[in-house]
C-alpha cells in the first residue's frame, strides 16, 4: 500500500462508463486512476505491470469475466484489492465474486459520494459490503448453503470462543463498535480478535468473514442478529 495517492484501476467493457469513473475520480483529491481495461484478461495484466492499490471491477465482460478476474488478482499476496462493480444487487457473479476474493460490491449508479468513500473504505481495510445486501445476496443463494446441523470446518475449532462470537456477529453485518457494545468490550480488542480471526481462518477481510461464516453453517441466512 503506497502513501502517495490511492491508485485506482477501472474494468469494464463499456469505454463510456470508464470514462464517466475516470472523471468523478480524477476530481478527488488523494485518488488517481492509474490503468484502464475492458475485460478481465487484460485487467489481469495491467496489475502485473501497473502498481495498484484498489481495482473497480465489472462483473459481465468478454474475453475473461470479472469473478475469474478476481480470482487470479486476489491470489496474489499483497495484492490490490478488488471492489466489484454490478448492475443490479442480487447478482450471481456478485456473489461468485465476493466468494473469489472481492472486498465488497457497489451497483454502477452509485452516487460519487459513495464511490469515493467506497474505495477508501476497501483501501484502508475494510470490506464495502451492506449488510442488507449481503444478507440479502446469501438469502437468494441460500439453497447452495450447507442446511443447519451440517458438520463446521476443523478450522473453526482453533477459534477461542471470544473469537468465534466476534466471527459471528461480522457475519450478522454488526460494525467493530457494535460489536464491542455487544460484548461490552473496547473497539480495539474486537480489532484484536477480528484480526486472529481473519489470521487463523486465512481470509482476506470483513466481506470474505461473512461469506465463510454462511457457507460454513455457523451462521444461517434467516438467523437473527
Amino acid at each position: 500500500m503506497s502513501d502517495g495517492p490511492i491508485r485506482v484501476m477501472l474494468v469494464d467493457d463499456q469505454q463510456l462508463l470508464r470514462t464517466g469513473f475516470r472523471m468523478v475520480l480524477g476530481a478527488q483529491p488523494g485518488i488517481e486512476v492509474v490503468a484502464e481495461a475492458g475485460d478481465g484478461a487484460a485487467a489481469v495484466e495491467g496489475v502485473r505491470t501497473t502498481p495498484v492499490d484498489v481495482v473497480l471491477m465489472d462483473v459481465r465482460m468478454p474475453v475473461m469475466d470479472g469473478v475469474e478476474a478476481t480470482r487470479l488478482i486476489c491470489s496474489v499476496p499483497g495484492g490490490p484489492r478488488v471492489l466489484i462493480l454490478t448492475t443490479f444487487d442480487l447478482d450471481d457473479y456478485a456473489f461468485a465474486a465476493l466468494k473469489a476474493g472481492a472486498s465488497g460490491f457497489l451497483l454502477k449508479d452509485v452516487p460519487p459520494s459513495d464511490l469515493v468513500s467506497a474505495i477508501r473504505s476497501v483501501h484502508s481495510g475494510d470490506a464495502v459490503v451492506a449488510p442488507s445486501t449481503t444478507r440479502r445476496l446469501l438469502e437468494r443463494f441460500a439453497v447452495h448453503l450447507p442446511s443447519p446441523g451440517a458438520s463446521e470446518p476443523a478450522a473453526l475449532s482453533g477459534l477461542t470462543a471470544r473469537e468465534r462470537e466476534v466471527l459471528v456477529l461480522v457475519a450478522r453485518g454488526l460494525s467493530n463498535l457494535e460489536i464491542a457494545g455487544r460484548l461490552d468490550l473496547a473497539e480495539a480488542t474486537v480489532k484484536t480478535h477480528l484480526g486472529r480471526v481473519l489470521a487463523k481462518l486465512n481470509l482476506r477481510d470483513r466481506a470474505q468473514v461473512v461469506v465463510y461464516a454462511y457457507e460454513s453453517g455457523l451462521v444461517t441466512p434467516h438467523s437473527g442478529g
